[in-house]
C-alpha cells in the first residue's frame, strides 16, 4: 500500500501569481499515484519540480537542506500552492523526506556546523568540571556520543567527500524503511554509475515498504523497473511509455551517432 494516494485542487488555480501562472498548475484537475515510484518528467520550466515541492509542502516532509520547508524562501511558492491543493493518503509514512540536488552542499554545511558545536561544547565542558572526575567524564561522554553518533551517519568530514559521494551518503544516512522520498533531480552530481547506485538503494527500500515521487531528467533513472512516469507537457500531466520519452529517444539517437548531432551544431 501506498502512503500518497492523489493530489487535487481545493480551490480554483486561476491566482495571477507565479506558481498559479503555471499552465500545468491551472490545468491540475488530479494527481493519482498507483505504483512506489512515480517520475515526473518533462523539459525546464514545464512545473514539475514546482508540484513536487508543493507535495513536499503539504505532505510536511522534512527538507534536507540547509532550512526547512517552512521556513525556506525558495518554496514560498510552493507553500501557498500547496494550500491550495487535497492530499488523499492511504497511511502515513514513518519518515518523510524532501531532497533537491542543490541542498546537498547546504546540508553537509548543516552536518559539519553540528559536529563543530558538540566538539566545542565537550570542550567547554571538559574546561568545566575538575580533570578526570566522574562529572567531567559523564558530561563530555554525552557529547562525544552524539558526535560519534553524527560522524558513523554522515562521516567525519562531508565536505571532504566529492559532491556524488556526499550526495549518496547523506541519502544513505536518511533513506529508511516505511518511508516518502520527494527527490528532485536527484541525478544532478552524480556519474551514470552512481545513478545505478541510486537506483539499488531505491530498489532495498521499495521492497522495505517505501514510496518515491521524483522529479528527473535522467533516462537511466526513467527506466527504474515499474515506475510509473508522468510526462509534464504544456497544461497537461499525462502517463508516458518509457520508450516514447523524448529524453530516451535523443539520448539513443545520440549515443548510435553522435557526429550527426555534433555536425548540425
Amino acid at each position: 500500500m501506498l502512503f500518497l494516494d492523489a493530489v487535487r485542487p481545493r480551490i480554483d488555480l486561476t491566482a495571477e501569481v507565479f506558481p498559479f501562472t503555471l499552465p500545468v498548475v491551472r490545468g491540475l484537475t488530479s494527481l493519482s499515484f498507483t505504483t512506489p515510484v512515480t517520475l515526473f518528467v518533462g523539459e525546464n520550466g514545464s512545473g514539475k519540480s514546482t508540484i513536487l515541492e508543493a507535495i513536499a509542502a503539504g505532505m510536511s516532509a522534512v527538507a534536507a537542506g540547509s532550512a526547512d520547508i517552512a521556513r525556506d524562501p525558495t518554496l514560498a511558492p510552493a507553500r501557498a500552492l500547496a494550500k491550495a491543493l487535497v492530499f488523499t493518503r492511504r497511511r502515513h509514512p514513518r519518515h518523510k523526506l524532501f531532497f533537491r540536488a542543490e541542498d546537498a552542499f547546504g546540508f553537509a554545511k548543516r552536518v559539519m556546523g553540528d559536529l563543530r558545536s558538540l566538539e566545542d561544547e565537550e570542550d567547554e565542558l571538559r574546561a568545566t568540571f575538575k580533570e578526570g572526575s566522574y562529572a567531567q567524564r559523564l558530561a563530555t561522554g554525552v557529547a562525544r556520543g552524539q558526535r560519534a553518533a553524527l560522524a558513523a551517519r554522515y562521516g567525519d568530514d562531508p565536505d571532504a567527500a566529492s559532491h556524488g559521494e556526499s550526495f549518496l551518503r547523506l541519502l544513505q544516512g536518511r533513506l529508511h524503511p516505511k518511508g516518502l522520498y520527494l527527490l528532485d533531480e536527484p541525478e544532478t552530481p552524480l556519474s551514470p554509475l552512481r545513478v545505478l547506485a541510486l537506483m539499488s538503494m531505491m530498489k532495498q527500500l521499495v521492497d522495505q515498504d517505501c514510496q518515491f515521487v521524483i522529479a528527473t531528467h535522467s533516462p537511466i533513472l526513467m527506466a527504474f523497473p515499474d515506475a510509473r512516469i508522468l510526462l509534464f507537457e504544456s497544461d497537461s500531466i499525462r502517463e508516458a511509455d518509457y520508450e516514447a520519452l523524448e529524453h530516451v529517444t535523443i539520448t539513443r539517437a545520440f549515443l548510435s551517432d553522435p557526429q550527426r548531432f555534433l555536425d548540425e551544431l
